[in-house]
């Protein structure tokens, strides 16, 4: 489901609380678990770990203005994606 918002905790905020509950629980095994350097963001409209311009200033091949994306989660409609790049 597309959201409007700004920020990664607006966009769970936005969810029906059991979906809150295991987005919660993805992205904090995401964050225990991914290397240093690693940044959380909204791509693509959903919640993104990628690799930022600061640790690789090339970006993404296809919109260099974007970070490089690694791994994103998103609740769907009937679902919850876990897309890795």
């Amino acid at each position: 489901m597309n959201y409007d918002v700004k920020t990664v905790d607006e966009y769970i905020n936005l969810l029906p609380e059991d979906r809150q509950v295991v987005i919660n629980k993805l992205r904090k095994i995401l964050r225990n678990n991914l290397p240093k350097g690693f940044s959380e963001e909204l791509s693509y409209n959903i919640i993104g770990f990628v690799v930022p311009h600061t640790l690789y200033p090339d970006g993404y091949h296809c919109d260099t203005k974007l970070p490089l994306p690694f791994i994103n989660l998103a609740s769907k409609k009937n679902f919850i994606a876990l897309y890795h790049m």
